[in-house]
């Protein structure tokens, strides 16, 4: 089993930046992908970004690249989200979710395994 715990959404108004942090427990972190998927309101759950077990590769959707970064920390199994420039499009339930069926990064969420809460991020205009 794997646990996912996100943190660090907010409110905060539009051009301004947050850092999402996901902390796993159970099994090995460093052996497999971690993404952030997000489900704006009143929309489907959506890919925003995907890292490999390495960190060496990374996938951006289309509407956040050159805004948002994933990174790792496979020392303290932590994965996070940095987001900067952020608009009120931004507004979303934001997920970090385990592949550990893969060596790449999948962009579908029924291809991962396990899933956090889910935290809150409201962007004020």
């Amino acid at each position: 089993q794997v646990q996912l715990v996100e943190s660090g959404g907010g409110l905060v108004q539009a051009g301004a930046s947050l850092r999402l942090s996901c902390a796993a427990s159970g099994r090995t972190f460093s052996f497999y992908s971690m993404a952030w998927f997000r489900r704006p309101p009143g929309k489907e759950r959506e890919f925003v970004a995907g890292i490999s077990w390495s960190g060496r590769s990374t996938v951006y959707a289309d509407f956040v690249k050159g805004r948002f970064t994933i990174s790792r920390d496979n020392a303290k199994n932590t994965v996070y989200l940095q987001m900067n420039s952020l608009q009120p499009e931004d507004t979303a339930v934001y997920y970090c979710a385990a592949d550990t069926g893969a060596l790449v990064v999948r962009r579908t969420a029924l291809e991962y395994d396990y899933w956090g809460q889910g935290t809150q991020v409201t962007v004020s205009s």
